[in-house]
């Protein structure tokens, strides 16, 4: 040491040297202002600097170096603690910068949110944890918060600080387990993570936020500081009337898609959240679809994870733009009479060092035994759903959404994984539950909560589960059953399956297998039913759903327009992956754009009008949509048709009394004279046939009145004689007269 660096100081050498070695678990005792004999003692830890001086009622004092590495101290005889300062460093290059001290500044977190988040129950944890810009004591800048309750210290890393851990150590509150800092001048844009060091043989790692609002683009993993609460909303109208929009008794129509490649600029291009309102919005509206279901837009560091591998749970992907570009499409949308839901993924997340994973040289948001805490399958690991703060985290990541991105639905991911110990694991590799069974008591209870706090602040938005298996009461009010998990809908995924495993067999074969499409109406009502022909289904060499279809060109399109045309007629709301209503000959890839060019097509155009068509048709007729849970909106009419591969049977609108007549035909011989039972006198027209030719059907069709005889047939009182077209599908309607 020079001569001025063994000038006494304050200050232990041993703690000077622990904030400088990176490893004091409490800055705040060290760095800052100190009262101590002799009036107030100024401390900095400023390795970049050749020379510091404190400015101070207006009157310059130089600071000591006691560590050739940059730590500096003064004492002021006349000052006192609480006085407003700010610190001049000249670096070695001879700059001159002005500082405020961030360890001039007290805790700005309160006593009752500690608590809260300590405790595990604050809803709106994200109005205080991550990088929240604050003005404190006159001063604008950025208050970090995280939970790591095991680090050995926690430092903020940046842009601003060379990224050196040693200098903007947090300060810890014991007993929440709690890390703060603010730093004053931060604004937004300001790219940060946090130096972990641990106690797990002094590992020390830089996580992301795992609050942040912003994240750089992968393969840059930095959080970003940005202000999420600047943005002007113009979607009061839709908000005011969502719960029409949002309603059960409502038509539902949903277009799912990838963002990143439902279409490409210049065919390598993503467009941004800004150019997607100026191209998806309309092409929504020409369709019809009621609702957008986008697959996981939060922060994922890998495109081939579709989204579904989340390591900023809390920030809208910079693949597309910023916060402020998201919020400015979901309210463009809005604006359009069109609704947003995400695709939300509580049962699992990546293992990437940046991420969640290992948080604080302990398994914070995991568990540490793997047969708990991983998937074998996916790589990644599972929420451990039974602490509190974990709970906090996900409900809290489910309220933000709908509150600060006026999200209108959240559809749950994998919900089978959550519930079951053993789902995709064999003897062994799996834990029971304390009553010795394979559910998981604790995913129960989270999922639970979940619903009965979306329903209980955002009551008109709504859950949907991907849940694959026959969990009972999965749409039932929790407070019916303890096993009810109070989802408003699931997919039907039974029904997806079994649909297109029956259309993959060539119609001769197809009156062995009628009951593959009867068998979804013995448990329709069970549950509030969502019908999915998903992204799931044409992607891993399952094919498009287009050349999943058996036969000729031809056939492949009338067999689709019948799928179509049997999905938007039975009970349910409807969903539709993109690519879906053009026809898309190719597989799914998250790599490259929807096959645009196909609509100059003529068969291709066709099928896209057909979707256009059955989407005005389910939107205008409450037949099809006004009762999808209860036998009271459907009657067979005859379903043991299987010989010639019909089925036939009634929607009806219980507030009205209407009734939708539909006609499947599944086998490509047209069926002429095909007598079909109704339940009233009258004249009868046919709204939509799915062989009309310029859809590309062959156009048998049901022109004219029909005139119902009074002959009884398919156990109703009246009945109609008309043609069933070649794999296709009529619906007909009783006409109102004089």
């Amino acid at each position: 040491m020079s001569q001025e660096e063994k000038q006494e100081s304050t200050v232990s050498t041993g703690e000077i040297e622990a904030i400088i070695g990176g490893y004091h678990g409490n800055p705040f005792a060290v760095l800052g202002p100190h009262e101590v004999d002799g009036g107030l003692a100024i401390r900095a830890f400023l390795p970049q600097a050749s020379e510091v001086s404190v400015q101070i009622q207006e009157e310059m004092h130089p600071l000591t170096r006691l560590h050739w590495d940059g730590f500096f101290e003064t004492v002021l005889p006349d000052a006192t603690l609480g006085s407003a300062y700010q610190l001049r460093v000249y670096t070695h290059g001879g700059e001159a910068l002005v500082y405020e001290d961030p360890y001039a500044f007290g805790s700005t977190l309160s006593d009752t949110d500690r608590y809260l988040l300590a405790e595990g129950t604050h809803e709106k944890a994200y109005e205080h944890l991550g990088a929240q810009l604050l003005t404190v004591n006159g001063r604008s800048g950025v208050r970090f918060l995280v939970w790591a309750p095991n680090a050995r210290r926690v430092s903020v890393v940046g842009n601003f600080n060379n990224w050196d851990g040693r200098r903007h150590p947090m300060r810890f509150h014991p007993g929440s387990g709690l890390w703060e800092l603010f730093i004053p001048g931060l604004a937004q844009g300001t790219l940060y993570k946090y130096e972990i060091k641990t106690n797990y043989k002094d590992y020390t790692v830089a996580k992301a936020d795992p609050l942040a609002f912003a994240s750089q683009m992968r393969p840059d993993t930095a959080s970003v500081v940005w202000d999420i609460n600047t943005y002007k909303w113009q979607d009061n109208d839709w908000m005011a009337n969502r719960a029409q929009h949002n309603a059960l008794n409502g038509p539902i129509s949903i277009y799912e898609l990838h963002l990143g490649s439902w279409k490409l600029k210049d065919g390598w291009e993503w467009l941004t959240y800004r150019e997607l309102i100026d191209e998806l919005i309309p092409y929504i509206k020409e369709m019809g679809y009621t609702h957008i279901e986008l697959l996981p837009i939060a922060e994922h560091p890998f495109d081939g994870s579709w989204g579904y591998q989340v390591t900023g749970y809390f920030a809208p992907t910079s693949r597309f733009g910023t916060p402020d570009d998201f919020m400015a499409f979901v309210d463009a949308c809005h604006q359009a009479d069109i609704g947003v839901i995400l695709d939300w993924v509580p049962a699992h997340f990546p293992m990437d060092q940046h991420g969640l994973g290992f948080f604080d040289g302990t398994h914070l948001y995991e568990h540490e035994d793997p047969r708990l805490g991983a998937h074998p399958d996916w790589g990644t690991y599972i929420f451990n759903y039974g602490r509190n703060e974990v709970r906090q985290f996900l409900i809290s990541n489910a309220l933000f959404w709908l509150d600060k991105y006026h999200i209108d639905g959240l559809r749950v991911d994998a919900v089978a994984s959550m519930l079951y110990l053993d789902f995709s694991r064999e003897d062994g590799e799996w834990l029971p539950n304390r009553y010795g069974g394979r559910e998981n008591i604790d995913a129960l209870l989270f999922l639970r909560t979940f619903n009965d706090r979306v329903h209980a602040l955002y009551p008109h938005t709504l859950t949907i589960a991907e849940e694959s298996t026959s969990w009972p009461g999965v749409t039932h009010p929790t407070a019916d059953n303890p096993q009810n998990l109070g989802f408003d809908l699931k997919w039907n995924m039974g029904w997806m399956h079994d649909t297109l495993r029956y259309f993959k067999n060539d119609p001769v074969y197809r009156a062995y297998h009628q009951g593959s499409l009867t068998f979804s109406m013995l448990y329709a009502f069970s549950e509030k039913f969502a019908l999915p022909l998903s992204h799931d289904e044409v992607v891993h060499l399952k094919k498009s759903l287009l050349d999943k279809m058996p036969g000729d060109h031809w056939q492949k399109f009338a067999n689709l327009r019948l799928l179509y045309s049997y999905q938007w007629a039975h009970p349910g709301k409807k969903l539709l992956f993109m690519g879906g209503d053009i026809g898309q000959w190719q597989e799914w890839s998250e790599a490259r754009s929807l096959d645009w060019y196909l609509l100059g097509y003529k068969e291709h155009q066709g099928l896209h009008d057909f979707v256009k068509v059955l989407n005005r048709l389910y939107t205008s007729e409450p037949a099809l949509y006004e009762e999808d849970n209860s036998w009271q909106g459907f009657q067979w009419l005859d379903f043991r048709d299987a010989q010639r591969s019909i089925l036939s049977f009634a929607r009806q609108a219980p507030s009205t009394g209407e009734v939708v007549l539909v006609g499947l035909n599944f086998t490509p011989v047209v069926r002429h004279d095909y007598r079909l039972g109704v339940p009233q006198p009258g004249v009868y027209r046919e709204l939509l046939n799915s062989d009309t030719a310029v859809y590309g059907g062959s156009d048998v069709i049901n022109e004219g009145e029909y005139v119902a005889e009074e002959v009884p047939w398919h156990d109703q009182p009246y009945s109609i004689v008309i043609s069933l077209p070649p794999l296709g599908g009529t619906f007909l309607k009783k006409q109102d007269t004089d």
